[in-house]
């Protein structure tokens, strides 16, 4: 009976392992943690989006640069597939109003709970306080330190690497698998901060009185540049600066700036559902006494932190409709920075397309396979990274069972 060691414990880890206990191998998970799936049962605390229920086109959008190569693994394992996934668990879904997806019990535990449960009739091992930390002499072999700090070796006949970014590594992924990779000559483009807020040098005025305070319904865009399509929805306004998810669905377009200038000029957007025409028409229309932020409130329905960025931007309201029409549609907030990556949502960079074939094998090291974050790809919120994690871990697992059919077959002549 074939043998694989899948390394890390998030949804990518779990459902490749899972794939391959169905096909008769055995499995045994390994994470560094005291527990797997901590970052997912994080990011469902709230309610967990697992995927998102848009056409397949605009979907394979969101993932930008690494669209085409992540396209044949959502046809392999897609929304749909995710979805009948999570009712063959108890977990059917539904569709929010954002046309994100939603298991029945809306948050993370019940349905991962089921999972634990079915792995665990599979025969799914799982190993946690289990740091993995490169390879033994023997090929295939993998080390680790395990939670007494002795060392654990193991030759498996497979491997799947699914240990993550480098975001909220309190919660496992930290990275550390960066310097083993490159040590073997694979290459990884450096990880950065995806899915994140951003720097703004506020007024202390307008920091102190709206630091929290939503942005609801506006558009976003890097000026210069081309942002992805369908960036608007609600911001938040921080102490520093401000994030949300239309400053994460701009998080590649406004690193490219920052790499380019040193800071990045954002334009938002306040009242998108209207143009600059009619908003100038309304805008016409003020009576003599109105102040300022009256009139923006009474003519265009404004509210007071959206006439506030209106004079964060450059003090006095101007009083051409026009003029402030313009204005309204693309506020310039000036962006010097993301927040760290201990403070993402997830990581942009990783290990380089190139680096690994079809069926996500590395290149370099035969029979050991990558998914999730790990590869060069991101996504904004929404339901795309756990899709994509989800659909590379699949497809990994599918690589390992032709690769156990491969030798199968090699040694039988």
């Amino acid at each position: 009976m074939s043998t694989a060691a899948v390394i890390g414990g998030g949804p990518a880890g779990l459902i490749a392992a899972e794939v391959l206990a169905r096909a008769g191998v055995t499995v045994t998970v390994y994470d560094r943690m005291p527990s797997v799936g901590r970052k997912f049962l994080l990011a469902g605390h709230g309610g967990l989006n697992i995927t998102h229920s848009e056409a397949r086109d605009r979907m394979l959008a969101r993932y930008g640069r690494s669209a085409d190569r992540l396209a044949p693994m959502l046809d392999v394992f897609g929304p749909d597939d995710l979805r009948d996934w999570c009712a063959g668990l108890g977990e059917p879904t539904f569709v929010g109003s954002s046309g994100r997806v939603f298991p029945q019990a809306f948050r993370a535990t019940p349905l991962f709970r089921a999972w634990l449960a079915r792995l665990a009739e599979l025969g799914v091992r799982i190993e946690t306080r289990h740091r993995w930390t490169g390879w033994t002499d023997e090929p295939g072999g993998l080390r680790f330190t395990a939670a007494d700090g002795g060392t654990v070796e193991v030759v498996p006949d497979a491997a799947i690497l699914a240990l993550g970014g480098a975001s909220w590594p309190r919660l496992g992924s930290d990275g550390g698998w960066v310097g083993l990779l490159s040590d073997r000559g694979v290459v990884v483009t450096p990880l950065r901060p995806a899915n994140v807020g951003v720097r703004v040098e506020w007024t202390s005025t307008f920091a102190d009185r709206f630091a929290g305070t939503p942005l609801k319904n506006v558009g976003l865009a890097v000026r210069g540049r081309r942002a992805q399509q369908g960036v608007r929805g609600d911001a938040m306004v921080t102490r520093s600066g401000i994030e949300g998810g239309p400053v994460y669905a701009s998080g590649a377009a406004i690193r490219d700036a920052l790499d380019a200038d040193g800071r990045c000029a954002l334009e938002v957007d306040l009242r998108p559902d209207l143009t600059a025409d009619q908003l100038a028409d309304r805008l016409r229309h003020r009576r003599p006494k109105d102040s300022g932020s009256t009139w923006l409130r009474r003519s265009i329905g404004l509210d007071p932190v959206a006439i506030a960025l209106l004079r964060e931007s450059g003090g006095a309201l101007p009083s051409d409709p026009a003029v402030t029409a313009a204005l309204v549609k693309a506020v310039p907030v000036v962006v010097t920075a993301t927040m760290p990556i201990d403070r993402a949502i997830s990581t942009a960079g990783g290990i380089s397309w190139s680096e690994v074939d079809d069926s996500l094998m590395l290149r370099r090291l035969p029979g050991t396979f990558v998914a999730g974050e790990m590869l060069d790809w991101e996504a904004p919120t929404g339901g795309y990274l756990l899709q994509a994690s989800f659909s590379t871990g699949v497809v990994a697992a599918q690589g390992a069972l032709a690769w156990f059919r491969r030798d199968a077959e090699s040694g039988s002549r």
